[in-house]
């Protein structure tokens, strides 16, 4: 049997303890649509209550909290009367389409979502380029604490290329539910294929991660995907987590400019056992943002306002 540790502790962050209003101030009302916190088969720094207190603490309006291998949905409702429901913080989660909950699963989609659920990865560990990526690099991704079978390859399309009807299926759901789809870890082929058909189907909040990371999208991608109304989220681990993993901060400030500040969102991706907290990282990404010379009103726009948006009902 897996047991759990936490190892909660926002001091164990040093740079929270160095005073910056400034950047304290554009939290408030902070949506981050992309959490990873415990219960998890991989190892995890922080509870989903651990992560709501810590962004309520910090004033956020919202939060996601995201488990590549099951929905986290029956675990916030759980939590409502052990103390999630005093907090000013909402809570919302979601499902990934990976081979733990049945991979392109239309009924654990249509569970999730009517039960609370707000967002929907397609495959992220399951995907081909998520797989191929990390036969090739180093990327510090964890690796379980349990004994799991090895992971299959998920794809959204046929032999022939067209994208499958269980794929259809799900994209109906989301589109009656009103609900969030992510591409997930699709590489580009196929992330367009979804953002094509899922357009037909009349999903109207779309979102990819991270194309900077496994995605393998260029700026030009991002720039026309914003153009068929799609929001493009960035990850702030990868800018501002642990010194040796971090990117170029003015690969960013590219694609924020060039896709535009109204087409953008910043989610932390953290929750990892050895990783900044999700609010410890906000506020360096503020700080940076500021010092690059990014105006407050896109900041808060790049950290809350167009989260918001696209998350809630």
């Amino acid at each position: 049997m897996m047991t759990v540790d936490y190892a909660f502790n926002p001091d164990a962050d040093e740079d929270r303890k160095v005073p910056d209003p400034e950047a304290d101030a554009l939290l408030v009302g902070a949506v981050d649509l992309h959490q990873h916190p415990g219960p998890s088969p991989f190892p995890r720094r922080m509870s989903i209550l651990d992560a709501a207190r810590d962004a309520a603490g910090a004033g956020f309006r919202a939060i996601v909290a995201k488990s590549h291998h099951h929905s986290m949905v029956t675990d916030i409702l759980a939590l409502q009367s052990a103390g999630l429901a005093d907090l000013p913080t909402q809570v919302y989660g979601g499902i990934a389409l990976n081979r733990t909950v049945g991979g392109l699963n239309p009924y654990a989609v249509e569970l999730a979502l009517r039960m609370g659920g707000r967002m929907v990865w397609f495959p992220t560990l399951s995907s081909a380029a998520h797989v191929h990526h990390h036969e090739h690099h180093d990327t510090g991704f964890p690796t379980p604490e349990v004994d799991l079978r090895p992971n299959e390859i998920i794809s959204i399309l046929d032999e022939r290329g067209a994208v499958l009807p269980e794929v259809h299926d799900i994209l109906s759901v989301i589109a009656a539910e009103d609900a969030v789809l992510t591409c997930g870890h699709l590489g580009v082929a196929e992330s367009q294929a979804l953002i094509d058909a899922a357009l037909r189907a009349g999903v109207r909040r779309i979102l990819v991660n991270h194309p900077c990371f496994v995605v393998g999208a260029s700026v030009d991608q991002a720039v026309a995907w914003a153009r068929q109304g799609v929001t493009i989220e960035h990850c702030i681990i990868m800018y501002f987590g642990r010194p040796e993993r971090r990117r170029d901060l003015d690969e960013l400030l590219t694609f924020i400019k060039e896709v535009g500040v109204g087409q953008t969102i910043l989610s932390s991706d953290s929750g990892q056992k050895n990783n900044p907290l999700p609010v410890t990282l906000y506020r360096r990404a503020v700080r940076g943002l500021l010092d690059a010379g990014i105006a407050e009103a896109d900041i808060r726009r790049l950290v809350g306002t167009n989260a918001g948006h696209l998350l809630l009902p």
